[in-house]
């Protein structure tokens, strides 16, 4: 009688144990790729504005988007390919560009501002390198705000060329999110006004 209850317990402890091995291997499985930003991790399962919040690198990006009312918008289904200016991008504009831009009186300019950096539909990185490859070095997209962007590639990086001839080379490709994708940009892009 006692071998046979101490074989029962072995046997439930080894279920037990098979079964707790099991759930850890599936939540290794299903542990999401990321990509670090502003030093946090953006997780593809998350949607643009819920990863950009948590990069400290991305606080004046974030602050626009709120007030510009785009929240909604880079929360929804998608998807988006954003280049993502970083906060030393906007410290580089004017002095008072920024605040200006933020002014509620502002706001329709603001929204050409950051939709200028949003193209619809997911871009990888590998993808804007065969649109440049194949359109001969330079491609010509058109952006959410209805302007276009120019592609190019210098010195093995992506580089964009907004329609006044000011250049953003992106820091940080393929940050994948449930919605689109982020690649973060060194300079703010700026339509013509």
């Amino acid at each position: 009688m006692k071998k046979s209850k101490f074989l029962s317990l072995t046997l439930v402890a080894v279920a037990l144990f098979i079964g707790q091995n099991s759930v850890a291997q599936d939540g290794m499985m299903k542990k999401e790729k990321t990509v670090m930003v502003g030093g946090a991790e953006m997780y593809p399962s998350k949607n643009i504005v819920e990863n950009a919040v948590n990069s400290k690198d991305h606080t004046t990006l974030v602050a626009a988007v709120k007030a510009a009312d785009l929240v909604e918008t880079l929360s929804s289904e998608g998807s988006f390919t954003v280049f993502a200016p970083t906060n030393a991008a906007f410290d580089a504009l004017p002095a008072g560009t920024v605040d200006t831009l933020l002014k509620p009186e502002n706001k329709k300019a603001l929204t050409g501002v950051l939709t200028y950096h949003v193209i619809a539909g997911k871009f990888s990185a590998a993808d804007v390198i065969a649109l440049i490859k194949k359109n001969n070095g330079k491609a010509v997209v058109t952006t959410v705000a209805g302007s276009d962007l120019t592609l190019t590639i210098k010195d093995g990086k992506v580089v964009i060329t907004d329609a006044n001839g000011g250049m953003a080379t992106v820091t940080i490709a393929d940050v994948n999110q449930s919605n689109g994708v982020i690649h973060v940009v060194d300079a703010v892009l700026l339509p013509k006004m």
